[in-house]
């Protein structure tokens, strides 16, 4: 079984469906999504869809994201409202649910949606890797973190939550489509909504895949992987060396 991250989506169905049709995703590998599911793109509703249907087959794990909580705050405040349409892409989510005029829109959404977005979970631990959003906050245990660093906190230059752990997230886009690996943390936000790319990230093996709405695709593996494995060899090497010499005598 593989572990997997994916990160913030925005909507991008065709990025996302590209993902899964390259066939490298199993049924029963761990797929972690970083949250940050609506808004900016066009395909918010259906990628909300298509996520709530396939989980029925893979083994999903579904992160929450500041932009899924701007959404449930604009149910209930109109201020919230208008920022979250005008300043957040909330209008291209409604837009997606033919909704822009509806003054009831909350309403009358699936409410399958919204029992999607209550069950997200603020951060998941598994072994050495833990999924959130934005990040971590320094020195608090996980159950201690304020919700303004798991999810809404811009971490250009994450500092290191735990030697221990490796933190994946999202939040903070990459506009240049590039993966930043900062050791102790990984960013995979991106930029699918913006014309970049979708990444999928196999923590493991630091091997990952990209998609953009193109249906274009890339893959690679993070640098510090490669690392890690030659001097896994070079201690295999020389502790084969030092047996060997041991023998001699």
């Amino acid at each position: 079984m593989a572990i997997y991250a994916i990160g913030d989506i925005h909507g991008s169905l065709t990025a996302l469906k590209t993902i899964f049709e390259q066939g490298l995703i199993k049924e029963n590998d761990k797929v972690v999504f970083l949250g940050d599911y609506i808004d900016k793109g066009t395909d918010s509703k259906e990628v909300l869809n298509w996520l709530i249907e396939k989980s029925k087959v893979y083994d999903f794990e579904f992160m929450l994201g500041n932009h899924e909580i701007m959404m449930m705050a604009a149910k209930s405040s109109p201020e919230k409202y208008v920022d979250w349409v005008h300043n957040y892409g909330g209008i291209h989510t409604l837009y997606s649910y033919d909704m822009e005029d509806n003054l009831n829109w909350m309403n009358d959404i699936d409410k399958t949606h919204w029992n999607f977005i209550d069950s997200c979970k603020p951060y998941l631990e598994i072994g050495a890797f833990i999924f959130v959003h934005a990040g971590l906050e320094q020195n608090k245990k996980l159950n201690e973190q304020k919700k303004h660093h798991l999810f809404h906190k811009k971490y250009e230059q994450p500092l290191i939550y735990d030697s221990s752990k490796t933190v994946i997230c999202g939040h903070t886009a990459r506009v240049n489509g590039k993966i930043a690996d900062f050791g102790h943390t990984i960013c995979i936000d991106t930029f699918a909504h913006g014309g970049m790319w979708l990444t999928c990230l196999n923590v493991e093996t630091g091997e990952f895949l990209k998609a953009n709405n193109k249906e274009q695709i890339e893959t690679g593996k993070l640098k510090r992987y490669d690392n890690t494995l030659k001097k896994r060899f070079k201690a295999r090497v020389y502790k084969w060396f030092s047996s060997s010499s041991n023998d001699d005598e």
